[in-house]
């Protein structure tokens, strides 16, 4: 693909010569003669002198410093991406249903599916055209997956469970498991609510490895369009995360929690029930909040509280020690002061 074509597709502006032919894209130290690179992290400048790429995706205002072909981009890393995505166009495949699958006679099978091995596909589900179920998926009764859908080994969609369009969802992901719901009885013993609800996940989501979903105990637990969900997130009964969400690994959300749009939750954040995060926020790694979160704020710690709060109070504490060595020798100070006295 020319350099100039490649601009174009990308939302970008030539810098050069615009017939340069590109047949990939690579990092800065991965690149290669005939690659396109980016630099969008100013850390990492000095490695343009150093990249062996024929061109690079450079924001306005950055020079490349040496000589080579430069695609100026609004977002460098979007127009990456977006380079990326044209040389490694999703692979096609031919409908397919194994020998080994395990359908039961009332699902409807579009014949544009794929089937994998020792998949099992449970009563009156339906699948759209251009799914894909790979081997060891599990589909229990009722399940709706929608056009163009990946179903990953080790999957397993709880009945009632309705995926839309264009969803992915990785390996070993639990959809629609029950919620831990519980009522203590006269005699002080655990009676499990029963669970009837279901997961609705909108289209264009992502779901990772070993993520969980828990279905609601009546209503639904929701995924709007666009969400991200990283590997190893606990979704709770009966919660909504907003649209274009970003969950990354290891994130919990308690029951009836409501993420709102554009929500970014860092690695290892916590939210505790029936609470509200509003759009745009942020809660950084490791946060974790038990009050409700307006919209645009960025919270850090546990609990959690203000960014920039937080990076004073943080900052702070690693001066403790100091602080504490200047008290005592004030004190001491003071002590003998008032003794002259």
């Amino acid at each position: 693909m020319q350099l100039a074509e490649l601009a174009r597709l990308t939302g970008a502006e030539v810098e050069g010569n615009g017939e340069l032919e590109i047949t990939g894209a690579a990092g800065l130290d991965e690149a290669e003669p005939g690659h396109v690179t980016f630099l969008a992290n100013p850390r990492y400048t000095p490695r343009v002198q150093t990249t062996r790429a024929s061109a690079i995706y450079l924001a306005a205002g950055i020079a490349a410093g040496r000589e080579i072909a430069v695609l100026r981009a609004r977002d460098p890393y979007l127009a990456y991406t977006r380079a990326l995505r044209l040389f490694h166009p999703k692979p096609s495949f031919e409908p397919f249903i194994h020998p080994a699958a395990v359908i039961d006679p009332t699902a409807q099978i579009d014949e544009r599916a794929w089937i994998g091995a020792c998949a099992v596909i449970g009563r009156n589900v339906v699948l759209a055209a251009g799914v894909r179920v790979y081997p060891n998926a599990t589909i229990y009764d009722e399940v709706i997956v929608g056009a163009d859908s990946v179903i990953h080994s080790g999957v397993a969609l709880r009945a009632g469970t309705q995926v839309g369009a264009r969803v992915i969802i990785h390996n070993n992901a639990v959809v629609g498991s029950d919620g831990f719901g519980y009522a203590k009885d006269e005699a002080g013993r655990w009676l499990k609510i029963p669970q009837t609800g279901r997961v609705v996940i909108e289209d264009d989501v992502e779901i990772g490895a070993g993520t969980t979903i828990d279905c609601a105990s009546v209503g639904e637990t929701r995924i709007r369009r666009g969400a991200k969900l990283d590997n190893l997130v606990q979704i709770g009964h009966s919660c909504t995360v907003g649209e274009d969400a970003l969950l990354c690994a290891q994130v919990g959300l308690a029951g009836s929690s409501h993420i709102g749009a554009r929500v970014i939750l860092a690695g290892q954040a916590g939210v505790a029930g029936h609470l509200t995060i509003g759009d745009d926020a942020v809660l950084t790694a490791k946060s974790a909040t038990s009050h409700n979160v307006p919209s645009g704020k960025v919270l850090s710690g546990i609990p959690a509280f203000d960014n920039r709060d937080w990076l004073r109070s943080t900052a702070a504490f690693r001066r403790l020690g100091e602080m504490q060595r200047a008290l005592r020798l004030l004190e001491e100070r003071v002590k003998k002061m008032m003794k002259a006295e």
